[in-house]
């Protein structure tokens, strides 16, 4: 049987050819993303600079002996409140009696030369009034007699010293307060001017807490710092930035502040206590806080998706970034609020893309 195979093959193309004319043409799939959202809304201030420190008293004395010697006596223990002038710790005073008691002798001869000059100058008073004295003498006698006196009032000086290096002895609180450390014991010996005990003295309190370097301009603007304590929790009192440091730590670089707080209760806010401070108005200004997933890069600047809630569909919108803390930046212009901004899925996203917000089953 001969098979014209040229035939066979134009058959077969043709029958190719009215087929794929047959075929109904394929609709293109949208691809739908599925994304979150979030209605972005107004807020005084920004996200919220928060700061952890410690309960401080205002004014702290590093007390310390104005004389060496060694610590006899420990009359206060750490934790004790003290009122002022109540003593603290004691020396051993022998060697500042024998210095008192050698002062007292000093003093006494220098008085018993004054009396006997004072008696030879009346002396030879009356022995020039009998022309058996010369006018000479009696000046020298006179002079003895300053000379003596002088000697006097130096050793009395002398002596009033040693009274006080006698009373330096013992250490006295300089204001009511409360002991808030010991650096000696008794037994030890000490130089004078060296810390012994730490007093924290009673009425203000403060906050003491560290600031990094970005965050110092905001902190000098805030308005109004709120303060509050681990211990006792939903209770917050009004601080105000008193002090901050001109130079930063030379290890954490960090600067060193003290907010004051106003009305303290010293039955509440006990010192060494946890504390936290709250910045709640830095820029001072209405603003919109967003995650910081919801910020992307486009041609140079800083953009959110926000979504059509009619078309659900998305579109770009360059926005001014302010402060950000943590994982939360500040959007000063670009949004009037009331929009639904994309927070996460916002690097697969292109303009006019429909999306389906994750959870709401569409």
């Amino acid at each position: 049987m001969n098979v014209n195979y040229r035939t066979v093959a134009f058959a077969i193309s043709a029958a190719s050819v009215l087929a794929g004319c047959s075929r109904a043409p394929v609709a293109e799939h949208e691809e739908v993303r599925a994304v979150r959202t979030m209605v972005a809304g107004q807020a005084n201030g920004t996200v919220g600079a928060n700061y952890s420190g410690e309960i401080r008293a205002r004014y702290e004395s590093e007390l310390g002996f104005r004389v060496g010697g060694k610590i006899a006596a420990r009359l206060v223990e750490v934790g004790g409140h003290v009122k002022r002038g109540q003593p603290l710790l004691q020396l051993d005073a022998a060697q500042e009696s024998l210095l008192l008691m050698a002062a007292g002798a000093d003093t006494d001869a220098a008085r018993s030369r004054v009396a006997q000059a004072r008696v030879d100058v009346a002396r030879t008073e009356q022995l020039l009034a009998r022309q058996f004295a010369s006018q000479a003498e009696l000046d020298h006698q006179r002079l003895a007699l300053q000379q003596a006196e002088a000697q006097l009032r130096a050793a009395q000086a002398h002596q009033q010293l040693n009274v006080n290096q006698r009373g330096y002895t013992t250490l006295v609180a300089d204001r009511d307060g409360v002991v808030s450390a010991l650096q000696a014991e008794a037994g030890q010996v000490v130089a004078a001017g060296q810390p012994v005990v730490t007093l924290a003295a009673d009425g203000e309190r403060e906050v003491a807490i560290n600031i990094p370097e970005s965050r110092i301009d905001e902190l000098r603007q805030a308005h109004d710092l709120q303060v509050s304590v681990w211990a006792h929790p939903g209770q917050t009192w009004h601080g105000v930035l008193r002090e901050l440091a001109p130079d930063t730590d030379s290890v954490t670089r960090t600067y060193s502040a003290r907010i004051t707080i106003g009305q303290p209760d010293p039955a509440l806010l006990r010192l060494g206590m946890t504390a936290s401070v709250y910045a709640p108005d830095v820029d001072g200004q209405r603003a919109i806080r967003l995650p910081l997933t919801a910020i992307v890069d486009g041609d140079g600047k800083r953009q959110v998706w926000v979504v059509d809630q009619k078309t659900r569909r998305v579109a770009a919108r360059v926005v001014q970034l302010g402060s950000a803390q943590n994982d939360s930046v500040l959007v000063t212009t670009g949004l009037a609020g009331g929009e639904t901004v994309v927070t996460a899925g916002v690097h697969l996203l292109q303009p006019q893309q429909l999306v389906r917000v994750a959870g709401d089953g569409k």
